[in-house]
């Protein structure tokens, strides 16, 4: 399978998918300004698994996946085995059978979850099921070192367009909730360090996330919270979108980036907003790097309103972008330990007050 679509929203200007079916028969899709038509350098077959399995904790009520084959993913490699390169006459394989591209999403070859997950092991006692769902990658850029700030503002534009579309996608496809995610720095434990992200499709909701469609269907004003919170708490604020520390953070600098009206999903969001997503992904990246004198260590995902279709859970949803941090100075780790872990309470070592004020002195002048 390959061919080449144009996308529904385009952001900046046109966005074009390639749709791929590697020999393997994972999908790969390449985003673009223009269509791509390279042909196929190498690409061979090998046994793929068909993601794990789903064991739920009675006392928690929350449901974990097991992947033994996770184990086996690939681990810090060199520069010349990097798996999310194009992949050059002459050279290794790569997970991108081409020579070059601007933006690629591929089913993830150690999925947790996967559509084609069948088994499960019976345990007396203990509730399991099938992990159901989907994991992509997403490869920022070709280039083996950057950030969502140095790829530039119209590569951050195609890559939101792809998330848009893998969105549609996953929600089409029956997963209840879509989480696109990037775990950046060695200190989260990063195995592949070419920029990229990842998407994960759930066959239900997660627990955190359940809250939080209960909290906004109980009635909680997030665009509220963001009026009251801006003067003093705010980053900045473009084309409605703004970029604020929360008042009630449980990370050290831990930063959102939320539109000012309420929006379900960034699929809700107009081509304003979004061009303004794009510039804080950018924007808040640089000012982590610049405050903690180096490639920042966090953890960001999209906080959207599940499947419109499968569920009532976007009412009063508001998407947000979330941004945690894993170091409260440059150089030393806010580590979740004992307390945050048993317990869910997080000991905060950096007050709001303080963080808001050091992101604010990152701004350019």
């Amino acid at each position: 399978m390959s061919g080449n679509v144009a996308l529904k929203r385009a952001l900046g200007g046109p966005i074009h998918r390639r749709d791929h079916r590697k020999a393997d028969g994972r999908m790969l899709h390449l985003y673009g300004r223009t269509p791509h038509t390279l042909p196929i350098v190498s690409e061979s077959y090998e046994d793929i698994a068909q993601g794990g399995e789903l064991r739920r904790h009675p006392m928690r009520q929350e449901w974990n996946v097991y992947a033994a084959h996770r184990q086996n993913r690939t681990f810090k490699p060199s520069a010349a085995e990097d798996p999310l390169a194009p992949t050059l006459p002459g050279g290794p394989e790569t997970e991108i059978p081409f020579a070059d591209f601007e933006c690629a999403v591929f089913e993830n070859k150690f999925a947790a979850y996967h559509s084609g997950a069948s088994e499960a092991a019976v345990i007396d006692g203990v509730e399991t099921e099938p992990a159901l769902g989907a994991c992509d990658v997403v490869v920022y850029a070709p280039e083996a070192e950057g950030s969502l700030h140095t790829i530039g503002s119209d590569r951050r534009q195609v890559l939101i367009g792809a998330l848009l579309d893998r969105y549609d996608t996953h929600f089409a496809n029956g997963c209840d909730y879509v989480l696109p995610f990037e775990n950046r720095g060695d200190e989260v434990g990063v195995t592949l360090h070419h920029p990229h992200g990842q998407i994960y499709g759930f066959n239900r909701i997660p627990e955190v996330q359940a809250r939080a469609v209960d909290a906004f269907a109980s009635g909680y004003n997030l665009a509220a919270e963001i009026e009251a919170a801006m003067p003093d708490y705010g980053l900045g604020i473009e084309g409605g979108m703004a970029a604020f520390v929360p008042r009630f953070a449980r990370f050290p600098y831990e930063t959102w980036i939320a539109p000012q009206t309420r929006r379900a999903g960034p699929w809700d969001c107009t081509d304003e907003e979004l061009g303004a997503l794009s510039y804080w992904l950018g924007e808040l990246t640089r000012r982590y790097d610049a405050l903690f004198e180096g490639p920042a260590a966090t953890m960001m995902a999209f906080h959207a309103a599940p499947n419109p279709d499968r569920s009532n859970g976007a009412a009063n949803y508001h998407f947000t972008v979330q941004f945690y941090p894993l170091l409260r100075t440059p150089g030393r780790i806010k580590y979740l330990a004992s307390v945050e872990q048993h317990t869910g309470t997080f000991t905060v070592d950096v007050m709001p007050e303080s963080a808001v004020k050091a992101l604010r002195e990152q701004a350019r002048s």
